[in-house]
């Protein structure tokens, strides 16, 4: 029985997780961490590092940034594997948890679905293909959102970039520039409104056809199902960094 503490528990990515958790006969959740404590909580609910008096195997977080690098600490001195599916972390904060996978093994994912892993491969690929069309990517999430562009869309300009020998960087505002799309740039857009779980395009655009690649996540369980697999994986391997490529490769 593999025993998990949520960061983030009461959130609504928190909330499936922990259902799914208890639908699952190989886990349960022994904890969770968020900002509040409810009476009615099936598990212990901590709000203080300090008061957390269960071990468990391994932290799953779905949370802020400044929450994960808090239960992070945690983390690092108890010697637990996490998996952190937070996105928005800025540069500073990256290298804080890459400098913490020394101690720990850390599973981090923009996203935890796998069919984004694939997505991620398959423009990675084209990207060569299509070197010569302007390349934009579009995603679209609920408005509760607070990080722009979402980590995925990130993450799938950085494999196209990577791709293309990093010889191509991100435009996030055009509002402020009066001149004509530079041929280097990857137009990246955000989309914010209702209960979007999420939505990802990537378009190779050329003078008289583009090509799309198109994802969408009608459920948050998705995310949740991946963050699960995600912790029986890195229970069992040794301090350092992982993604989705290394549970499934």
């Amino acid at each position: 029985m593999l025993n998990v503490l949520v960061n983030g528990c009461n959130g609504k990515m928190g909330n499936v997780v922990c259902d799914l958790i208890n639908e699952n006969e190989n886990m349960q959740v022994v904890a969770g961490f968020d900002r509040v404590r409810y009476s009615d909580s099936q598990f212990p609910i901590f709000t203080d590092i300090a008061e957390i008096t269960i071990k468990p195997d391994v932290i799953i977080d779905f949370s802020l940034p400044i929450a994960t690098l808090n239960i992070l600490e945690y983390a690092k001195t108890n010697k637990i594997p996490m998996v952190i599916a937070t996105t928005g972390f800025t540069d500073e904060e990256t290298k804080i948890i890459e400098e913490a996978s020394k101690i720990i093994p850390i599973f981090k994912s923009a996203n935890m679905s796998y069919d984004i892993m694939i997505m991620k491969k398959i423009v990675s690929w084209l990207a060569p293909l299509l070197k010569n069309t302007d390349i934009e990517i579009i995603e679209a999430h609920h408005n509760r959102k607070v990080d722009s562009p979402s980590g995925t869309a990130q993450m799938l300009a950085d494999s196209i970039n990577d791709a293309l020998d990093n010889k191509l960087h991100c435009e996030y505002n055009r509002h402020d520039k009066h001149e004509k799309r530079d041929k280097n740039e990857i137009g990246m857009s955000s989309i914010r409104g209702g209960n979007i779980v999420g939505k990802h395009s990537v378009q190779f655009i050329g003078n008289f056809e583009t090509f799309e690649i198109k994802h969408t996540s009608y459920s948050r369980n998705v995310f949740a199902e991946g963050s699960l697999k995600a912790a029986e994986f890195i229970v069992n391997e040794q301090p350092g960094m992982y993604a989705m490529e290394d549970m499934f490769d």
